[in-house]
């Protein structure tokens, strides 16, 4: 069985030529004196990201996974594949554009996991400090962070942040579906898990452009929010008291 390390930085990619080898590289110099690795899952990427993930992997194969999908499934998905492969007790999200700053990871990793006495959270929320989007995309993730709060509940702000630090063995818990990461912070807290917030590093993209349009976004955003509202109202999953659980405390 492959040692449990402290952190998984779990990166999903596709078509991120330009930009994969800097965030490793910046990810290594970050996470120096702890215990890491760093899975990465190519979503069948048409471009040099292929060949800059397996460069990297050869650098430092103990610590580097690289996962490629032998067809295209989505960001979900790829989470999920990476999610077979982690090690870590915790383990950070980020998407592969380079606009997710892995120095938050390093400073929020020393303030709250560090020291231990985590309780019952879950799952740290990024939240952007700045937005680096159009004014037309603000807009869009406005609208959709209100409707989603007044229907889950959830008390998010800011969603479609890539940032996300969890407790691996919560997340592996999560029902799977697709989209399933715009709603991360509903599924924890539907498990019983808490939730906190905090301000995070938007920076501009690196290189490409990104991979979401408005339309097939507001599409699959409305099924996926209808599913939602009928999941959480469906009730909470139960915890054995013999179990090692945080959450069992205050039941």
């Amino acid at each position: 069985m492959t040692p449990q390390k402290d952190l998984s930085v779990l990166i999903p990619f596709y078509n991120e030529a330009g930009n994969a080898a800097p965030l490793i590289e910046e990810i290594k110099g970050a996470l120096d004196g702890i215990d890491y690795e760093i899975v990465c899952v190519n979503d069948c990427s048409d471009d040099t990201t292929g060949e800059e993930l397996e460069a990297a992997r050869l650098t430092m194969p103990d610590r580097i996974i690289v996962r490629t999908h032998v067809q295209r499934a989505g960001k979900s998905a790829a989470l999920m594949t990476g999610l077979r492969e982690v090690s870590g007790r915790w383990t950070q999200l980020l998407d592969g554009d380079g606009q997710n700053d892995i120095a938050d990871t390093r400073r929020l990793w020393d303030a709250i996991v560090a020291p231990g006495g985590t309780g019952r959270l879950g799952l740290i929320a990024g939240k952007r400090n700045s937005r680096n989007d159009s004014g037309f995309k603000w807009l869009q993730s406005r609208v959709a962070n209100g409707v989603r709060r007044f229907l889950l509940r959830d008390d998010a702000t800011d969603t479609g942040c890539g940032w996300k630090l969890m407790r691996t063995d919560a997340f592996r818990e999560l029902p799977y579906f697709a989209s399933m990461h715009r709603f991360l912070p509903a599924l924890f807290k539907r498990a019983g898990w808490e939730v906190c917030e905090e301000l995070v590093n938007d920076r501009r993209r690196w290189h490409g452009s990104s991979k979401y349009g408005f339309l097939g976004r507001l599409g699959a955003g409305i099924a996926d929010l209808i599913g939602m509202f009928w999941l959480v109202r469906r009730g909470k999953p139960g915890i054995a008291a013999e179990w090692n659980d945080p959450r069992a405390k205050d039941q």
